[in-house]
């Protein structure tokens, strides 16, 4: 074998990857390419390459991260400020994850703003499932992400290997929930070894979810209270506190207070209507889209 060439046999493998990839609608970035990301190949690890799929935007950029079971709080702020953020300009990144990831990512395409995902899977794999609709906008909005080859199943391991690049891509990275051992913590770790600004949504004290957020806030991390607070950072102007609910709000909507979530029984007794009446009003807002119910039964406001 002549110096320097590499065996057929890995040529073909490459080459069929890389068709794999774009039949998926990805391309394949080499860290050598004029457009891969300044920022992720001034990493201690930088990725040897990307694949690709829509187009990172260069606007400045916020990682929100959180925990995969985050409650109806957790959702809602990561929506509110996916949705703020990227409607005054910045570049919203995630993990595409379920819980506070999803709910950043909805945010910021309900206002039309860019965002990017970074996936800990190959470009063939949609992981979780349940978000290929969600995956599809984004690419449109931004941009898909991911280190490894087609083929490569959601491994466990892959997740603390993806984090980095989350971290990486972003000036700030925000933790609205985390348990004391979550991923988020570690993404937020890496973003303080690159140097990156590191902040916190504070959460109930008596919240398994709040261990995360609250502790890096005792650290020193700078406290999330409004979309403001994160654009400061980044020196963008927006909205300067969280939008209020109407207080003209009819009907069941009222009984519901920002963020939490309620079960039938506990509207049933907030309301004082008969079981039958309150069940065909929670379905006709359902039906509508006001009213979201969690895994659990609990409905929340959407």
């Amino acid at each position: 074998m002549a110096e320097g060439r590499l065996p057929q046999k890995l040529l073909t493998e490459a080459a069929q990857l890389l068709q794999e990839a774009t039949k998926h609608g990805f391309c394949y970035l080499p860290a050598t390419n004029p457009h891969f990301p300044p920022a992720l190949a001034a990493l201690a690890d930088p990725p040897l390459g990307l694949f690709v799929r829509g187009n990172i935007p260069e606007a400045p950029a916020v990682a929100i991260v959180g925990s995969r079971r985050a409650s109806a709080y957790g959702k809602e702020v990561a929506y509110y400020l996916g949705k703020e953020l990227a409607a005054a300009g910045a570049c919203v990144v995630s993990g595409m994850a379920r819980g506070v990831d999803t709910a950043a990512h909805r945010g910021a395409l309900a206002s039309g703003g860019p965002t990017v995902a970074v996936w800990g899977c190959g470009p063939d794999r949609v992981y979780p499932p349940e978000n290929r609709e969600l995956a599809e906008a984004i690419a449109s909005h931004g941009a898909l992400v991911t280190e490894y080859p087609p083929g490569t199943p959601p491994r466990p391991e892959n997740f603390p290997e993806r984090n980095r690049l989350i971290a990486g891509l972003a000036r700030v990275l925000v933790v609205v929930e985390a348990h004391g051992r979550s991923g988020a913590l570690l993404s937020a770790k890496l973003a303080l070894e690159e140097g990156r600004e590191v902040m916190a949504v504070p959460g109930s004290v008596f919240s398994p979810l709040s261990v995360g957020p609250n502790g890096l806030l005792r650290a020193g991390a700078a406290p999330v209270l409004c979309a403001q607070d994160v654009l400061d950072v980044l020196g963008l102007a927006g909205s300067t506190s969280p939008p209020q609910r109407k207080q003209d709000e009819q009907g069941l909507l009222r009984f519901f207070p920002q963020g939490i979530s309620l079960s039938v029984d506990e509207l049933a007794a907030r309301t004082g209507l008969p079981i039958q009446t309150l069940l065909q009003e929670i379905l006709t807002l359902e039906l509508a889209g006001t009213l979201v119910r969690e895994p659990d039964g609990r409905l929340r406001r959407a």
